[in-house]
């Protein structure tokens, strides 16, 4: 038996590596699939698209939590702590926190 590991060759096509910006995340999930939603919500308007879908199974949906876990470890070791900012209640309309759970 052959356990040399096999080099995963990635393609990033220009349109991908462009990517899109999120600042909104909405998770959902069934028995077999998570779903990541990332949304671009523009200030004082009532709509916003989503950007993007990801659908994962749970376990690479915990692969990926555990990833951006050790990320945002080494990026706070090398810049400093990532402070979470609250959004102030404006009029009584409650703003939707940045990459909530549902």
């Amino acid at each position: 038996m052959d356990n040399k590991k096999q080099e995963l060759k990635i393609e990033l096509t220009p349109e991908v590596a462009a990517g899109h910006y999120a600042n909104l995340a909405v998770i959902s999930h069934t028995p077999g699939e998570f779903f990541l939603d990332f949304i671009n919500v523009a200030p004082n308007m009532p709509q916003a698209k989503v950007q993007s879908r990801i659908i994962m199974n749970p376990e690479n949906a915990k692969n990926l939590l555990m990833a951006l876990r050790d990320n945002i470890q080494r990026y706070e070791k090398n810049f400093g702590e990532i402070t979470r900012k609250t959004p102030i209640n404006h009029g009584g309309n409650d703003l939707p926190n940045p990459f909530m759970n549902n």
